[in-house]
Order: C-alpha cells, then structure tokens, then sequence
C-alpha cells in the first residue's frame, strides 16, 4: 500500500502540470468543457481540468498577412489579365472566428479572389492601372464588411501586381513606340517650325533694322547738308555784309568790283556759248538789272 503512495503522487503531480496553462497577452485561447464551449482564457497563467476541459483553438491577436495567389480575371472590355494581392487583416473575436467558419484562412483567400475578379470585371485595361488606389479602397470596405460576422477586420488590401496576356503586352507596347514616335514627330515638327520663325524674325529684325540704318544715314546726310548750306548762307551773308561795309567805307572800291564782276560774266558767257544749247548770254557788266533780265529770258527759252 505504501508503494502506491509514490505512485499516485506521480499521477496528481502530471495531472497538475498538464492542467496548467499560460497564455500571452499576443494570443488567444479557446477552451471546451465536454465538447462545448466554456470560456476564453486571458493572457497569464490558467488552469485546465484535466480531462474535462480542452483547449480547442490558440490564434495570434496580432496583425497578420494574407498573400493571395495569382489569378485569371476578365476586364469590362474582355481583356485577360493576371491579379494577385496581399490582405492585411487582424482576428478581433476569437470565438467567432473558431465556431463560424471551419477553415478560417480559406475562406478569406477565396473570399478576396471572388471580390477582385468582381471588381475587375467592372474596369477596363487601362483603368485597371490608373485606378488602383480606387480598387483597394472598395476591396478594402468590401472584405471589412464580408469578414465582420466571423470577427476577422481587414485593415489594408494591396493589388500587387496586373499582368495582362502576353499578346496584350506586345500589342501595348506596339501602342506605346507608337505613341513615343508620335511624340518626337511632333517634336521634331515644332523644333522646325520654331527654328524657321527664328529665322524669319531674324531676317524681318535685319532688314528693319537695315532701314533704319539707311534712314538715319539720309537723315545725318541731310543734316549734314542743311548745315553746310547754313554754314554757306551765312558765310555769304557775312560776306555780303562785309562786301557793303568795305563800299561804303570805301566808293572807289566799287569800280574794282564791277570789273570782278565783268571777269566772272564773260567767263560764264564763254561757258554757256560752248555749252550743247548753243545759249549766249550777252549782258552789260556795268548795268546788274541787265543781267536780271537776260537771265529771266535764257531761263523762259529753257522751259
């Protein structure tokens, strides 16, 4: 009988052990009293009856990562493409998340695959590129939404990646040297035409400014000619007034000027004779007024 003693104490000692349990404060677990639900043990230290109670369940709290495999969907305007994704979700209710849905993972993976071929299906190609943003944000309020009665929040849904076919691809791409060529076409094109209005400018800017040159040349030249006939004017003017002032200081000094004036008549009389008109002027030096007056009548028989 004593021999049992150790015996039994052995089997209390394994039984207390293994009814021991210590849970994180990261985790989550469940417990079954006789096949049902009992209870959800908090984070620390608990106790299990042995061979009543059942620990059924132990889940993370913490945030998880789902990767959702590569799949085929069909774009509104029946174009094949190629979409995978990652969910960032968290297990908020461990009991329902145990007792609601048999394989818990499984059923997010085909239940986000089942959202994105939806939401593809309503985009084009391209919008399916420009709007992914978009995409996530309804996939995000769609899975939220899905996965709330099996207490499971999804906080974040990523497309990752949009592969078109591989005849879309090339046919994309013929498109995009298409229109790359296009572009420095056009580029080419505007570069010309800037070029030949430059060179228009510069001509038009050359020749006007051409104009100006040869216009204040003229102007300078006509200044300058207006000058020196001033400069001429006045200087017969001022010898003019000398001229008087000298005959009329001096009287006798007029006859040597009348004889100055004879000189220069009978010279220009020679020049006019040899002249192609053959016009003579012929005129007193001793009387100006006939002078006036056979000049008047050489220029009449002119016109």
């Amino acid at each position: 009988m004593e021999a049992l003693i150790p015996l039994v104490l052995v089997m209390l000692s394994a039984l207390g052990l293994s009814s021991v349990r210590v849970t994180s404060s990261s985790s989550s677990k469940l417990v079954e009293r006789l096949g049902k639900y009992n209870r959800q043990l908090t984070p620390g230290l608990s106790f299990v009856l042995p061979g009543v109670e059942k620990v059924v369940s132990n889940e993370s709290l913490r945030e998880r990562v789902l990767d959702i495999p590569p799949q085929q969907c069909i774009t509104r305007d029946n174009v094949s493409i190629e979409v995978d994704a990652v969910v960032y979700w968290q297990l908020l209710e461990h009991e329902r998340a145990y007792y609601a849905v048999d394989n818990l993972q499984a059923a997010m993976v085909n239940l986000v695959l089942t959202q994105i071929r939806a939401e593809m299906g309503k985009l084009d190609l391209d919008q399916t590129f420009t709007t992914r943003s978009e995409v996530n944000e309804v996939l995000l309020r769609e899975l939220d939404e899905a996965t709330d009665p099996w207490g499971v929040k999804v906080t974040r849904v990523e497309l990752r990646d949009i592969q078109p076919s591989p005849g879309v691809q090339q046919a994309m791409e013929q498109q995009m040297t298409a229109e790359r060529e296009k572009r420095a076409a056009i580029l080419r094109s505007e570069g010309e035409k800037e070029s030949q209005v430059n060179a228009a400018r510069g001509r038009a800017e050359a020749l006007v400014l051409d104009a100006k040159a040869k216009q204040e040349a003229l102007l300078l030249e006509a200044d300058a000619q207006a000058q020196q006939q001033r400069l001429l004017a006045k200087a017969r003017a001022e010898a003019a007034a000398e001229l008087a002032a000298v005959i009329e200081a001096h009287p006798a000094a007029a006859e040597g000027l009348r004889l100055l004036l004879a000189r220069d008549w009978m010279s220009m009389g020679q020049e006019m004779a040899s002249a192609k008109g053959g016009s003579v002027l012929l005129v007193d030096p001793q009387s100006p007024a006939s002078l006036l007056a056979a000049l008047k009548a050489l220029q009449e028989k002119g016109t």
